[in-house]
């Protein structure tokens, strides 16, 4: 019976395919070579990562292989013009040369077999549109919906003048590492990692991961946002970030992997003001923004004149959440299944299932 969670190599060059097969091995990884494109085929939609040399991904083209995610292309040597042609038509992420590329091949095979996903992940950014909006609040909404949806879900705090998503979910005294203590940078770490590292609530095969700041004023290495937010997507989770107004460094690391972007604005003319500005970053910014409206509006605005005045388009409403701020208080928040916090999250997470996957891979030799 073939393990389906097992990638998979149609490389012909033989000393390639040794050091390949090297790699694999020190990764830990059981990878499927296959002697030809008829026997690629079979795997090809399956198989959570796809490696080819030049001959490979040649024979994969002429078959008419459909174009899919995770396929890369090494080579032993620098790639040449017409490899780099070879990687575009065949559709891969990336051109490999070995040796520089070893330790990057190495991490890759390592968690493809560690945790393969049947598709990747969507991420979602959320941001006030002016401050005290609630969108610290709303993240943690959307993350304990995801897990009563049995989704897998990974909160990701990246606002560093914030309390902390950990607070808001009343699990700041649990277990587990924050950002000062991540010490991550550049590079791939594998979802299993976090898993092990972080707070986390589960719910039957379904788990909410949760980086939190660590109130101590230091925002994340924007290298290390993009880690964190690719180990999750490859994993098949749900990423929904919490970004500050400023939208720093870091907040844009997250902004340019997310497939969608999520303004929170009470329902008030100064707040419709100060998200018109950070709409036009946002915009500047490429990203694709919605509007979440926070009632009530005390100059009975509607939802629609707000989003006019923002210029953003809306997404849903919600009205206040009942004894909201004595649930925060007191560390115990959990949105009622029918109530507007958690209304409003099964709308955003609606939409956020109906985007394009939005991808920031360039086709590149990586060292």
């Amino acid at each position: 019976m073939v393990d389906s969670k097992r990638p998979m190599a149609f490389v012909e060059d033989e000393d390639l395919l040794d050091d390949v097969l090297k790699l694999a091995a020190a990764a830990g990884c059981d990878l499927e070579c296959v002697p030809d494109a008829a026997a690629a085929r079979l795997r090809w939609s399956t198989a959570p990562l796809v490696l080819l040399d030049a001959t490979g991904a040649e024979h994969c083209e002429r078959a008419g292989l459909p174009r899919r995610d995770a396929v890369v292309l090494v080579c032993a040597e620098p790639a040449s013009k017409s490899l780099w042609e070879r990687a575009v038509g065949i559709g891969a992420e990336r051109v490999l040369e070995l040796p520089g590329a070893e330790s990057w091949l190495v991490s890759v095979l390592a968690d493809a077999t560690e945790a393969p996903a049947p598709t990747t992940g969507r991420a979602l950014a959320v941001v006030g549109g002016r401050g005290g909006a609630g969108a610290s609040v709303f993240v943690a909404a959307l993350g304990l919906t995801a897990l009563r949806m049995s989704q897998s879900a990974l909160l990701i705090d990246c606002d560093a003048l914030g309390g902390g998503l950990d607070l808001v979910l009343g699990a700041e005294s649990e277990q587990g590492l924050r950002w000062p203590d991540m010490h991550l940078r550049a590079g791939r770490v594998a979802a299993s990692s976090l898993h092990d590292a972080l707070p986390s609530r589960t719910r039957g095969t379904t788990r909410l991961t949760v980086l939190s700041g660590a109130r101590k004023g230091r925002a994340p290495a924007p290298d290390a946002v993009a880690a964190v937010l690719e180990a999750g997507r490859r994993a098949g989770e749900t990423v929904i970030c919490d970004l500050p107004r400023a939208l720093d460094d870091a907040a844009q690391a997250a902004l340019t992997r997310a497939d969608l972007t999520v303004v929170v604005v009470p329902g008030e003319v100064r707040a419709c003001v100060s998200a018109r500005l950070l709409a036009e970053r946002l915009a500047e910014l490429g990203a694709k923004a919605r509007l979440v409206v926070r009632g009530p509006a005390p100059g009975s605005l509607h939802p629609d004149e707000v989003a006019k005045a923002v210029n953003v388009p809306l997404l849903t409403t919600m009205r206040p959440e009942p004894n909201l701020s004595q649930a925060l208080d007191r560390g115990d928040f959990s949105p009622r299944p029918r109530g507007p916090l958690a209304t409003a999250a099964r709308a955003t997470l609606a939409a956020l299932a109906a985007q394009p996957l939005r991808t920031n891979r360039s086709l590149r030799a990586a060292s």
